[in-house]
């Protein structure tokens, strides 16, 4: 038995090693990746296609959803009501340091990709490279990928010159691009919106960490 627990304790032993070393890679593929990623991200903001150019109010709206702590965490967020598993420096990784990424050891690659992002890139970098390579479903040509690519692509202007409603669409097809339906009738996706419209109202809050669905935006009967 004492032979079997010893056994036991050296494999768990080599499997968090193994985990913390994946990590690692992840952070200084990130550090040698900054350069590139950088200029990439400079020239969208040049061209404007940044988080600022949505506008101040839709901004904050966008990160309510999607990163509430955004501007406070250094890649990571354990505590944040509606953040959720991944921030936004994190969703970025996924797209940036994965041909095709898995969960499990996947995520401690994303998740050391994402602090070396947050300490070689600002905070408008990043932002700028999410929006840019952010997955947003089927648009009239096909997969859009892109903010702003697809404001365009469904409603012919950039989102800061979008209707609340058309820009809070966006904004809810990012939990799940494949599911909802940007070019015709959604209900489900009018669900969606309804709740967003309600957080950011400060009508509601969402019940906890994981609750990245709004559940506690519901609409009560009555």
């Amino acid at each position: 038995m004492a032979r079997i627990l010893k056994i036991s304790l050296v494999i768990v032993a080599v499997v968090i090693l193994a985990g913390v070393g994946y990590g690692a890679k992840g952070y200084l593929d990130a550090l040698g990746d900054s350069d590139d990623l950088r200029a990439r991200a400079d020239a969208l903001i040049a061209e404007g296609r940044s988080g600022r150019d949505l506008g101040a109010e839709r901004l904050r709206s966008l990160l309510q959803v999607e990163d509430p702590a955004f501007y406070e965490h250094a890649g990571v967020d354990f505590s944040s009501d509606g953040a959720g598993a991944t921030t936004i420096s994190q969703s970025l990784s996924k797209r940036l340091a994965f041909e095709q990424f898995r969960p499990g050891l996947g995520k401690l690659r994303q998740t050391g990709y994402a602090l070396g992002l947050e300490q070689r890139l600002t905070k408008q970098q990043i932002l700028a490279l999410w929006l840019d390579t952010l997955e947003m479903g089927r648009g009239p040509e096909g997969w859009m990928t892109g903010f702003y690519a697809a404001s365009q692509a469904v409603y012919g202007k950039p989102p800061a010159k979008l209707s609340e409603d058309a820009f809070l669409r966006l904004v809810a097809v990012l939990i799940a691009p494949s599911s909802f339906d940007l070019l015709r009738e959604d209900p489900e996706l009018d669900v969606r919106v309804e709740r967003i419209k309600r957080l950011v109202a400060g009508q509601c809050a969402p019940t906890g960490h994981g609750d990245v669905w709004l559940d506690g935006c519901r609409r009560t009967p009555g």
